[in-house]
């Protein structure tokens, strides 16, 4: 039989090439209105020699591919074995570790949704123990949120980072109080600038997430604003953004459905964008790596490339209607991943012919149906 480990369910999409290890299970807080990951799932601390054993079957499943290297005739050769078993591997752990291994093998991504939770010895043992046990791996990273960062001492912040922690992940969302009182997202802006300025201050890489259209139509410009202030004083290394999708099994779906919020179209959030990035003084990376926003190529270092990333938010809303809407509906069905995609005529003429299939008149698609089409990728 094949060997197997526990793996959860989600990472973010720049860790997809991580080795996935599971410290924690699910969520500790599970409240907030936009996620549906972890609803109706108890959040549990595992023992950290159930995650010792995982981390030992890991490498038992590298030293296998190792062998099997040797035995038929890939001369030893890890990245060429892994990538057959990619094709056709045992189990989801060995998928994991075969693609881990066919892109150099040195990351790893300690989940669930906030390993900073567990004990700070308990965790700097299991880092440790990770890099001791796999010494390719050079960078370990993790999801957090910002309150459990406020609350951990910078002493710990800083063994965890000598023990090997290399970035966190935390979901900012907003800085804007009255967002993140609605969608219950447990912390207060004073507290992601604390949790914030803690991380940076220890050495550990900190990478901040913006859910763009959170404010929904009515608070989008205090969204904005606000946000951009909060990550001014923390100044990450990252500033990741993602547009705000609405699911069944989210409980904002029922907060659109009665209409006690109601969503922003992309244009309105690609405005919201600009404000956001207007209002950005700081040293991060702005990085946009999500098939859900608009505009993926707007990405830069600030404040250097602010301008660029500007300009690219106006040549978009400089195009006629009828061609902002050609983009739109492209980019949503996977036609386009950039406005310079619209300059090839084949292209251009497919997202055509997708309004005319997805609409009821031929010539505009309805924002659900955009929406609709959103969701698919989530």
């Amino acid at each position: 039989m094949p060997y197997s480990f526990e793996l959860g369910p989600i990472r973010p999409p720049s860790e997809a090439y991580s080795l996935l290890i599971r410290v924690t299970k699910n969520c500790p807080w599970n409240r907030c209105k936009f996620c549906h990951i972890y609803k109706g799932q108890k959040f549990e601390l595992r023992p950290v020699t159930e995650v010792k054993q995982d981390i030992i079957v890991a490498k038992a499943i590298r030293d296998g591919l190792q062998e099997m290297s040797r035995q038929t005739g890939y001369g030893g050769s890890l990245e060429a074995v892994a990538a057959a078993v990619l094709s056709n591997p045992p189990n989801e752990a060995y998928f994991n570790i075969a693609l881990w291994l066919t892109h150099g093998g040195t990351g790893a991504f300690l989940q669930d949704a906030n390993t900073l939770i567990m004990p700070t010895p308990d965790l700097v043992e299991v880092i440790k123990f990770l890099k001791e046990t796999l010494p390719s791996i050079t960078q370990v990273t993790s999801y957090a949120r910002s309150k459990t960062a406020a609350k951990k001492t910078l002493a710990e912040l800083k063994a965890l980072h000598e023990a090997g922690l290399s970035r966190l992940h935390i979901g900012l969302e907003s800085g804007y109080d009255p967002i993140l009182e609605y969608m219950d997202k447990g912390v207060t802006a004073a507290e992601h600038i604390k949790g914030g300025k803690n991380v940076v201050k220890s050495g550990i890489s900190l990478c901040e997430y913006v859910l763009l259209g959170l404010g929904g139509k009515k608070m989008w410009r205090e969204h904005a604003v606000e946000t951009a202030k909060v990550l001014n004083q923390i100044d990450p290394e990252f500033i990741r953004v993602r547009t705000l999708t609405v699911k069944e099994g989210m409980p904002l779906y029922e907060e659109v459905k009665n209409g006690n919020f109601v969503r922003s179209s992309d244009e309105e959030i690609v405005e919201e964008e600009k404000l956001l990035i207007e209002n950005l003084d700081c040293h991060s990376y702005f990085v946009s790596d999500h098939i859900t926003n608009l505009l993926q190529e707007l990405e830069g270092k600030l404040p250097d490339d602010k301008d660029k990333m500007l300009a690219a938010i106006n040549r978009f809303q400089s195009l006629s209607p009828e061609e902002r809407h050609n983009f739109r509906v492209g980019r949503r069905v996977g036609i386009y991943n950039e406005l310079d995609d619209m300059d090839n005529p084949h292209q251009h003429e497919l997202a055509e012919k997708a309004i005319e299939k997805l609409s009821d008149d031929g010539k505009k698609v309805s924002d659900e149906t955009i929406y609709f089409l959103m969701e698919r990728f989530i």
